[in-house]
């Protein structure tokens, strides 16, 4: 791979960067030894434990404390039509099966009904991640809540290693997702089973001006720091485009040193204070690749799998840009994913 043709005017500004702001030496960082150096010492039973090692030890990132995973929610968050219009071979839950197996992925995270289908097929070929909540989008006006579409007990009876669900921070439901997520958590832990928490901001007042603090670093970091709490063992998140979203909207408490001294404006510093706030990277975060935009997606998803690499993530975690096109495009798109995390030319900052 190309990595000084894909990252462009970029290269030295991200293969060279130095994080001095939070340095690496003070985190927990992905490697090979990652379970034994982390979960090992939790409360996780040990059946949890196991199922973390099997997603960790399968696919083409095996072994390496880094994860690639296909996520397919998106046929109840964007509707069926406009998430496989592009590739209506993929209304076909056993072709997303096949992509993510063409692309060597550690696992799949997608709906009960589409895991379920195809279980007998699939599961003993790819670790199964069942994504147990939804914000469905269809009714009117617009509403912007994350609901229970799947229970625990159903991911165990059709062999899912692993749960996920969503959290809108920020949202007047923030607090009732909270609890049901949680409450989901526990079950899924008792049940021996993983969990992946998607924390996402959500409020039509983080928009500021020309600025989403969607995006922004200090946000999405205490996002991350609630998510841990509530024992996810990763966590999912927008890579952050700014910061002092705290500053910007006049809430909440922060503190002058986040912005002064532990981290800067680049993009890999931005990504490092998420990190941080994943248990100082004890709980992996794994960075979304966002949607599919055309023609520059390669360039984009390599992007942003070196920030967080540098950053001290564990990986990204693609759909659209891999499933809205053909099978073979979409897992070269993969494989270029995570050839950025077996290149040991791109190494922490």
């Amino acid at each position: 791979m190309d990595l000084e043709r894909l990252l462009g005017d970029e290269t030295t500004f991200l293969l060279d960067h130095k994080a001095t702001a939070f340095p690496a030496d003070q985190l927990t960082l992905p490697g090979p030894d990652h379970i034994e150096r982390v979960f090992v010492d939790s409360d996780r039973s040990p059946a949890v434990v196991r199922n973390l090692a099997l997603l960790y030890n399968s696919g083409r990132l095996a072994g390496t404390g880094y994860v690639s995973i296909l996520p397919v929610d998106q046929g109840i968050e964007h509707s069926a039509a406009a998430s496989f219009a592009k590739a209506p071979v993929y209304f076909d839950p056993a072709r997303l099966c096949d992509l993510a197996l063409a692309a060597d992925c550690s696992a799949i995270a997608t709906t009960l009904g589409g895991l379920g289908i195809v279980a007998r097929r699939y599961v003993h070929r790819i670790p199964f991640i069942v994504k147990l909540n939804h914000n469905d989008f269809l009714n009117y006006p617009n509403t912007y809540d994350q609901v229970l579409f799947a229970q625990v007990r159903q991911a165990v009876d059709l062999g899912a290693v692993g749960v996920g669900a969503t959290v809108y921070f920020g949202s007047e439901q923030a607090d009732r997702q909270l609890v049901e997520v949680s409450r989901a958590f526990a079950e899924a832990h008792r049940q021996g089973l993983f969990t992946v928490l998607w924390c996402y901001l959500r409020n039509g007042a983080f928009k500021h001006g020309d600025v989403d603090y969607h995006l922004a670093a200090d946000l999405t970091g205490q996002a991350n720091h609630l998510g841990v709490t509530i024992e996810a063992d990763l966590i999912k998140q927008k890579q952050p485009e700014c910061n002092n979203g705290y500053g910007a909207l006049g809430f909440g408490k922060t503190d002058p040193l986040v912005y002064d001294s532990l981290t800067t404006d680049h993009p890999i510093d931005l990504t490092r204070w998420q990190v941080v706030n994943c248990y100082a990277g004890r709980v992996g975060l794994i960075n979304s690749g966002g949607e599919s935009k055309g023609s520059d997606d390669l360039a984009q998803a390599v992007r942003t799998a070196v920030i967080n690499k540098r950053a001290g993530g564990s990986g990204l975690i693609v759909g659209r840009k891999a499933f809205q096109r053909p099978t073979d495009e979409g897992a070269a798109l993969i494989h270029a994913i995570q050839d950025v995390y077996l290149d040991p030319q791109v190494t922490i900052a």
